[in-house]
């Protein structure tokens, strides 16, 4: 798999355009604040979410004909900021405070969260009855995220204390294929991608994204980037660990099912496995750790679990809901090469 390198993709509003008009641009050149966004939905905002995906873009890859000194541009920054507001507050309106018994044990408290929330039966849906094209969508949807798996959550390690960064450190190398690049979860990804005849490459379908997909990743994005949100981070990573193992046996039985190979389901079946070792050492060293060395972040961590459960449900709904129409899950439907 080649080193991260995308395009910028077509604008979806004025926000996107006045951004990528920018990055073509010289870094030293101002960025003017695009003021307070007016979005009745910023969840379900196509150029807001296009435009804080690429603005973030710039911590994680190369954009083509775009100067890598834009990362730190305050005037980038600052536009940024404009962006992350208003969804940072839609965010919040979905997730409910945490109780104060909930912040005595925060590893017991995940783990009700994650047994009490129903979620949109997708992982089922796609096992029994989903069609190829359906199947593929899912996992053009997944792309976003599942080629820069574990990311975004590390940024959080160099800001926690011993006992939570330990714990975080076991998670994650074994996201990293423990060593083994081509063990590595993204890698694995790719592969499957591959073997489905979809483009592996990073950012590949930026363009057919969905806001409500690119909102998951912003989300979590927006978590890693800023230190005074590693609990809703680590909150996240728990809940995603959490809630993996049957999700990810479902969706390799449903590979199985239209007759695909172990090399294709490898990614999911590894996940069975791995994830359903993370489940404690997640709630209970890394989140529960966190929250007994800073208390102060307790209610932020599981506003992180919440926040993934809510983003992810209506995220699932969107799907079901085109599957439903009969129409794509995507703003243009993908064609996979042949093997």
């Amino acid at each position: 798999m080649a080193g991260r390198l995308i395009e910028l993709p077509a604008p979806r509003g004025p926000l996107s355009e006045q951004l990528f008009e920018a990055l073509e641009g010289p870094a030293h050149a101002r960025l003017a604040s695009p003021g307070v966004p007016d979005s009745a939905d910023p969840i379900a905002d196509e150029d807001l979410q296009l435009a804080l995906y690429v603005a973030y873009e710039l911590h994680y890859t190369s954009i083509r004909g775009v100067d890598e000194r834009w990362e730190w541009s305050p005037s980038l920054l600052s536009f940024r900021g404009a962006l992350e507001r208003p969804f940072e507050e839609a965010v919040a309106e979905m997730v409910p405070p945490a109780e104060a018994a909930e912040l005595e044990s925060v590893g017991a408290a995940l783990q009700t969260i994650v047994a009490e929330d129903p979620g949109p039966p997708l992982s089922r849906y796609i096992e029994t009855q989903g069609t190829r094209g359906q199947v593929l969508e899912h996992v053009v949807h997944r792309s976003a995220y599942q080629l820069k798996e574990a990311d975004p959550h590390s940024w959080a390690i160099p800001r926690l204390s011993p006992r939570p960064k330990a714990a975080m450190l076991e998670v994650q190398f074994d996201e990293y294929g423990g060593g083994n690049a081509e063990r590595m979860h993204s890698v694995l990804f790719a592969k499957t991608m591959e073997g489905l005849g979809l483009d592996p490459e990073y950012g590949a379908y930026l363009d057919r994204l969905p806001a409500v997909t690119l909102a998951s990743v912003n989300m979590l994005t927006g978590f890693g980037l800023h230190r005074r949100r590693r609990g809703a981070a680590l909150g996240h990573l728990a809940a995603f660990e959490m809630t993996s193992s049957i999700p990810n046996r479902r969706y390799g039985n449903a590979l199985r099912r239209l007759g695909y190979s172990a090399e294709v389901t490898h990614f999911y079946d590894e996940h069975v496995e791995a994830d359903a070792v993370h489940e404690n050492i997640a709630a209970w060293d890394m989140a529960g750790g966190l929250a007994a060395d800073e208390p102060e972040v307790a209610a932020d961590i599981l506003f992180g679990a919440r926040a993934l459960l809510q983003v992810e449900a209506r995220w699932a709904s969107h799907l079901m809901a085109a599957w439903e129409e009969g129409e794509t899950s995507l703003r243009a439907p993908v064609v996979p090469v042949p093997a």
